[in-house]
């Protein structure tokens, strides 16, 4: 039976001093899939572990089900094997002598399970993760792919509270992690299981999560939904790391109703999201994806839309990357399809959506590093 997982200011220094999770909270109600993305080193890991009881927190508490598993200024650290959660590593973890069958069946023979129940449960894992015709296969005869399904047919068989799942893809080619990533959702809602999911991926987030936390340096940057993390971004990291690559830099002159008006170097004026609180002459970066860049006739009438010339063209068949010059930088844009319809040095109109473009306060500090190199593999 799934079941509430609750974290309160959770808190992990290691012998370095320097927090790898810091001040972290969230709750995932019964039955929801949680995902936690961030580069490497950012803690989602960290925090994962703590929840199943391989790391112990400095401070905080972890809540399962309402009852408290750890909490170390109360001197309560309950073990892994007493926290009824099942866990999928990046490694497949199998048992490399026994079948597919015996593998699964492991976590209940030392739960007093009668033979005739064990068969049950184990054959209603495998049939969930479509390996009922690989049962007496060893699984070293099976694909990476096959091998992570054992893997968390093992970690469900028992009907665990909650279940853990830490970068459980990134050992599979590209191919089969596409396929497993959209059947492990369904697996994961079919048995109706709370799940915590840690990865680096952001396609593999919003893909799986019913909501997403960005973490940065230890710290939750934002938990929210998919929708809400691509078109409402907390910070300059949260849009950035999602795919947001475009930047731009300008000044607060004015509010438009729901949106603040910026000037950009140019002169020209745009009409952004604005966070609040910032008054006319603020410096700020304005983020915008490459995929949200409108291109082409048609769009009269529209705010943000200016004129901008073709610089550069990638043709990757069912679409193409154009480097724009615009409002006096370049801008990525995407078009989908696989025709060629600006040549460049051609002069085009494009449109910047105003709610697809967010401001942040110029003194935010740029992306850089492994974040950047995420963002540009969205685009």
């Amino acid at each position: 039976m799934s079941t509430e997982l609750r974290v309160e200011h959770l808190r992990k220094v290691f012998a370095t001093g320097k927090p790898a999770v810091d001040d972290v909270s969230f709750r995932i109600e019964a039955g929801e899939i949680v995902v936690l993305l961030g580069p490497s080193g950012c803690g989602k890991t960290t925090t994962l572990r703590c929840v199943a009881g391989l790391e112990h927190p400095t401070a905080g508490s972890i809540s399962i089900g309402g009852r408290v598993v750890s909490a170390p200024e109360q001197g309560i650290l309950v073990s892994p094997r007493q926290r009824n959660v099942g866990m999928v590593f990046q490694s497949y973890a199998v048992w490399p002598h026994m079948t597919v069958r015996q593998n699964v069946a492991y976590p209940l023979r030392h739960r007093k399970v009668s033979r005739g129940e064990m068969d049950r449960k184990v054959g209603g894992a495998l049939e969930l993760v479509g390996l009922s015709d690989y049962a007496e296969r060893p699984v070293v005869a099976l694909s990476g792919g096959q091998m992570q399904r054992v893997a968390l047919a093992r970690s469900i068989v028992y009907e665990p509270q909650l279940l853990l799942l830490d970068e459980p893809l990134s050992n599979l080619d590209a191919k089969l992690r596409l396929r497993l990533r959209d059947d492990l959702r369904r697996i994961i809602k079919e048995t109706g299981v709370t799940a915590l999911y840690v990865t680096h991926d952001q396609a593999e987030a919003v893909v799986l999560g019913d909501r997403i936390g960005v973490m940065r340096d230890g710290k939750l940057l934002q938990l929210a939904t998919p929708h809400e993390i691509y078109n409402r971004p907390a910070d300059m990291f949260v849009a950035n790391f999602t795919g947001a690559s475009n930047l731009l830099s300008g000044r607060t002159v004015g509010q438009d109703g729901a949106f603040g008006i910026v000037e950009v170097a140019t002169g020209e004026r745009m009409s952004v999201v604005l966070p609040a609180g910032m008054g006319p002459g603020s410096p700020v970066k304005i983020a915008v994806r490459p995929e949200n860049i409108r291109l082409g006739a048609g769009l009269e009438g529209t705010p943000n839309r200016f004129r901008a010339r073709v610089a550069a063209q990638h043709y990757h068949g069912l679409q193409t990357v154009y480097d724009l010059a615009v409002l006096g930088g370049r801008l990525e844009a995407i078009e989908l399809g696989t025709d060629l319809r600006n040549v460049v040095g051609s002069e085009i109109e494009v449109e910047l959506p105003p709610a697809l473009c967010w401001a942040y306060p110029g003194g935010e500090e740029p992306l850089g590093g492994a974040a950047s190199a995420a963002a540009e593999t969205l685009a």
